[in-house]
């Protein structure tokens, strides 16, 4: 996942924001980051759990018991929410995007 200064993944980044406001199972990351990048990302199974179990190993997300809605559990899913390390870092990268994004906007690349 690189250090601090270096930039997330886009899947990475993507799956981070799809668990920022609540714990979810793989297919709903799936739905989410599909429905936040405007169906432009489609994480296949491979992409999501290799970059589910590399932010697990760096404590960015962890892996809960607790289903978000417990109507929807189902005992086969695995269920995955940000730890605080992890909205750390997704709040750094969202500030360094940002500043990336001014950056070509002042630079006439991008328009208002």
């Amino acid at each position: 996942m690189g250090t601090p200064t270096d930039g997330l993944s886009r899947s990475a980044f993507l799956i981070l924001l799809a668990l920022a406001d609540q714990a979810r199972h793989g297919l709903a990351i799936i739905d989410r980051v599909d429905e936040a990048s405007g169906g432009e990302v489609r994480l296949g199974p491979g992409t999501l759990y290799g970059t589910l179990q590399k932010l697990a190993s760096t404590g960015l997300i962890r892996e809960t018991a607790t289903p978000p809605d417990p109507a929807d559990h189902d005992t086969r899913r695995r269920y995955y929410r940000l730890t605080p390390k992890g909205e750390r870092r997704l709040k750094a990268e969202a500030v360094r995007m940002q500043s990336l994004v001014r950056a070509a906007i002042d630079g006439r690349v991008l328009g208002e």
